[in-house]
């Protein structure tokens, strides 16, 4: 089956696993993929993450994050923000905090896929792929 939107299906896959309290979950891999696991490994949303080889195709195998128990989530939310019917983009100005600043807004920027945070360093825009909290 083929998936209109890979980013959609990577965080929707990280939500359904959370929410099952999985230890990890599998996603088709892309370099888009990779620097979002990686800002969410560098947010401290997630254990760590591998990039597994089935033959043909790359998985990433991302190992999900709890509380002292497993009865506590350290994703609570997340939501795609751009989507491929309806593009959203900030410039740098205008670049969205996500709960005050407790949550993160991914965007894509002509520097790589950065935080909001990094976004604001830089002073550049860019597309708003999510917010995570």
């Amino acid at each position: 089956m083929a998936v209109n939107d890979p980013i959609a299906d990577m965080l929707t896959r990280i939500r359904n696993a959370n929410t099952a309290k999985h230890d990890t979950v599998d996603v088709p891999s892309s370099k888009t993929k990779l620097a979002i696991a990686q800002i969410l490994l560098d947010e401290g949303y997630i254990k760590k993450f591998d990039l597994v080889d089935d033959g043909n195709f790359k998985t990433i195998r991302i190992a999900l994050k709890y509380g002292a128990d497993k009865n506590e989530k350290i994703i609570s939310g997340l939501q795609r923000i751009s989507k491929p019917g309806l593009r959203v983009y900030a410039g740098k100005e205008d670049l969205p905090r996500v709960l005050g600043g407790l949550g993160v807004a991914i965007i894509s920027t002509n520097q790589g896929v950065i935080t909001d945070k990094k976004a604001r360093e830089l002073q550049v825009g860019g597309e708003v792929l999510c917010f995570i909290w």
